[in-house]
């Protein structure tokens, strides 16, 4: 009987744990399905989000490319060149007046004349707009170029990035001096916001200087030019004979000498002249 009893609680446990897995399955079956309607949903709701990025990041990139065309752009522009010429003073007086018809000027010259040859080194700062006028006119003056060398630097970005960067910090003193007048009350805020505002001036000074001397850069490009000319030497002779001029003028020069000489010689002995003539007015007295 025992035997009988425990076969019919196993089979109950056993039908109960059947039913319950029946149960069970559609509700497994169910969730998964959720799940992957919910990760559907979340995967077609990123890309939606993907894809209007996308288009926004395409018209950021059309609207820094519109500024880009729109923006004026800072190039730097220097050249060197070494040019042989006919005659070296006369190039140069020829490039001083171009020079200064295109509003340029000449910030460094330095003229060296040897037994060989004559050179003129100097530097050119002139308009960015008339650069290639006045190199391309060097170049039609000389009779051998040796060499001609460009280059350029675009600053634009830097320009940019600096004028931004002023912006801000004037934005910043400003209302640091607001809150100087407006909300600081005790010793150690006015000091503090007064510390601030001197080091945000020192920075506006520097961002301010660093924009003057891009834009004089900018404006005014830079030429260093080297002109040349080659002399032929002249031999000296073995032995040099002088002519009659030289001669006379020489002859003149030595009398003019001592003419001098005789008159510094009486300079030094008129108390023996002054002796000598009493003595002979003494003789002649006592001759009367």
């Amino acid at each position: 009987m025992k035997m009988v009893r425990l076969f019919k609680v196993l089979l109950v446990v056993v039908c109960f744990i059947g039913v319950s897995c029946n149960h069970n399955a559609p509700n497994l079956d169910m969730v998964s399905e959720s799940i992957e309607v919910e990760s559907t949903g979340e995967t077609s709701k990123l890309n939606a989000f993907e894809d209007e990025n996308m288009g926004k990041h395409e018209l950021i990139d059309d609207t820094d490319q519109n500024q880009r065309s729109n923006l004026d752009i800072k190039i730097i522009k220097n050249a060197n060149c070494k040019l042989n010429v006919q005659e070296v003073e006369k190039v140069t007086r020829q490039t001083k007046k171009l020079v200064i018809k295109h509003g340029g000027y000449i910030s460094d010259e330095r003229f060296t004349h040897t037994n060989y040859t004559k050179e003129n080194r100097f530097i050119i700062r002139i308009p960015n707009n008339k650069f290639d006028v006045v190199l391309d006119s060097l170049s039609d003056w000389a009779q051998f170029v040796d060499h001609k060398n460009i280059s350029t630097q675009d600053v634009t970005e830097e320009y940019v990035d600096v004028s931004a960067r002023l912006k801000t910090k004037l934005e910043v003193k400003e209302r640091y001096e607001t809150i100087l007048r407006q909300k600081a009350k005790t010793v150690e805020e006015i000091l503090e916001a007064e510390h601030k505002i001197k080091e945000i001036q020192e920075e506006i000074e520097a961002a301010k200087g660093r924009l003057q001397y891009l834009t004089n850069k900018v404006s005014f490009s830079t030429i260093q030019v080297d002109l040349y000319e080659t002399v032929i030497p002249k031999e000296e002779p073995n032995s040099y004979t002088p002519k009659f001029g030289d001669k006379a003028k020489k002859g003149f020069s030595f009398g003019w000498g001592l003419i001098e000489s005789f008159a510094l010689l009486l300079f030094y002995i008129w108390p023996f002249i002054v002796v000598g003539i009493l003595i002979v007015v003494y003789f002649r007295w006592i001759r009367k």
